[in-house]
């Protein structure tokens, strides 16, 4: 007989205890205190079948949150899956930084919206903004319409590669690009593995999209609006002398959450 102690016990067996905790609580359609509280409670069997399955598609390396099919980031829960990049932490510190550059109704912009995270995250915590998310991957706009949906945050969605589709000007324009080299290691590690690789390699050096986006922003900023840019933790000094190049003033770098350089932005003249 199945109870949820010994699927939790299974799934600790072959995972790190959080993601066993994790899995097991999603694939029992239990919460997490449960398993601790009434490790007793029988499991039916097609339940127990499916948790084998989560546990299975995490040892062969299959990220949790296309398993779950959902990820936190910022303080909403998002819809994810195969058509975009997971959420990461890391992103936070773009939206952070935003909202405290932000003010009054201010109009803004996110470019490679994917999943709708970042757009959705700033919707969230600042109301009077006017909020649009563009990508050039229908399948990635009909994702983040689903979580704008699901979260009831009014944003507005549609197709354009980076600026093609852009009219007007902005108060703010954030943007998680491709930015991870070709030929990368990483690519073939970990979650990398099953993230679609159009969301994550940038060009040889893995800064293609950020010359294009550093390049073409002040044509669609107003006066002093800002850019705000993530990049890989080695790429800060280059993507800054991009934004001088492009005339950006006040251009600096923050850090993430593991103090890592991670966000460069800059005002447009």
């Amino acid at each position: 007989m199945n109870t949820l102690g010994t699927c939790f016990s299974l799934a600790c067996r072959a995972l790190p205890r959080a993601e066993a905790e994790l899995l097991t609580a999603h694939a029992l359609q239990q919460r997490s205190s449960l398993l601790y509280a009434f490790p007793e409670r029988r499991v039916p069997d097609r339940l127990a079948l499916q948790h084998a399955a989560c546990i299975d598609r995490r040892q062969r390396g299959e990220p949790v949150a296309y398993i779950t099919g959902e990820r936190g980031f910022w303080d909403l829960t998002l819809t994810a899956d195969r058509r975009a990049l997971i959420p990461r932490p890391e992103t936070e510190c773009l939206v952070e930084a935003a909202l405290e550059r932000m003010s009054g109704a201010p109009r803004v912009l996110d470019l490679g919206t994917g999943s709708g995270a970042i757009a959705l995250a700033v919707a969230a915590s600042c109301p009077t903004a006017r909020v649009e998310g563009v990508d050039c991957d229908p399948d990635c706009l009909d994702l983040a319409r689903r979580n704008a949906e699901l979260l009831r945050i009014g944003t507005t969605f549609y197709e354009s590669d980076w600026f093609s589709a852009v009219e007007g000007r902005y108060d703010a324009i954030l943007s998680n690009p491709p930015y991870v080299a070709e030929g990368d290691p990483h690519l073939d590690r970990g979650d990398l593995r099953f993230e679609p690789r159009g969301a994550l390699v940038g060009g040889s050096d893995g800064l293609s999209h950020i010359r294009r986006i550093v390049r073409e922003a002040p044509d669609h900023l107003v006066e002093d609006g800002v850019l705000l840019v993530e990049h890989g933790y080695d790429q800060a000094e280059p993507v800054r002398n991009l934004f001088r190049d492009a005339q950006f003033h006040g251009v600096e770098t923050l850090t993430d959450l593991a103090s890592l350089p991670r966000v460069t932005l800059g005002q447009r003249t």
